[in-house]
């Protein structure tokens, strides 16, 4: 695969998982009663948090699975299977239902505090999927030039979170249920084409 391709593959991977689209309305309903300004800075504080969680699983995962003892093939086999999961959730509108239950019981326990924290960075954008697929594209750019590339790439990805957190209010209004079940689908296609790929490298690299 060449370098541009695997740019392409990880922008890609990172688009559809975090579903920048997906999280628009749950944002809304997080930062409810808030000012458009207090809303701003919560976006801001999420997708910082967000991008330096997915920069330190970029930097340190394939350490820390090398400290575990876990092959770089068993954990692209099991984020396949995960990231599949998610995209089965996606194309069923499963997981929205369950963001929603997680933003809503964040705002019964905590009452709007801290929420750029939780449940905004952790688990919304950067959650299990987000973070196994940064994981899974640190594994396949192993030299430090590509893993600055790649880094820039989930500061763009979270770049683009933060304008259409910004812009939620109008997002939401302009996709409609309707348009939001559609591009949530589409999405989920093509993320689980994206795991079985990850699954199939997987088990080249297991028994390579």
């Amino acid at each position: 695969m060449s370098a541009n391709d695997m740019l392409i593959n990880a922008l890609t991977t990172l688009l559809v998982t975090i579903d920048p689209p997906g999280l628009a309305p749950i944002f809304i309903g997080l930062t409810h009663g808030l000012t458009r300004l207090q809303r701003k800075q919560v976006a801001l504080r999420g997708s910082l948090i967000a991008f330096f969680i997915l920069a330190a699983f970029a930097i340190t995962g394939s350490g820390i699975l090398s400290l575990l003892g876990i092959s770089m093939g068993a954990f692209r086999i099991a984020g396949g299977l995960l990231l599949f999961w998610i995209s089965f959730e996606m194309i069923f509108e499963k997981r929205q239902e369950r963001k929603e239950k997680t933003s809503e019981a964040a705002i019964t326990k905590d009452h709007l505090h801290n929420i750029a924290v939780f449940p905004l960075a952790l688990p919304l954008i950067a959650g299990p999927g987000a973070i196994s697929a940064t994981i899974l594209l640190a594994g396949s750019m192993p030299s430090a030039w590509e893993r600055m590339q790649l880094i820039l790439v989930i500061a763009f990805v979270l770049g683009l979170m933060f304008a259409v957190l910004v812009i939620a209010e109008r997002l939401d209004r302009f996709l409609g249920i309707t348009g939001r079940a559609i591009l949530t689908r589409l999405l989920g296609v093509l993320l689980a084409a994206l795991s079985v790929q990850f699954v199939v490298d997987g088990i080249k690299s297991a028994f390579s």
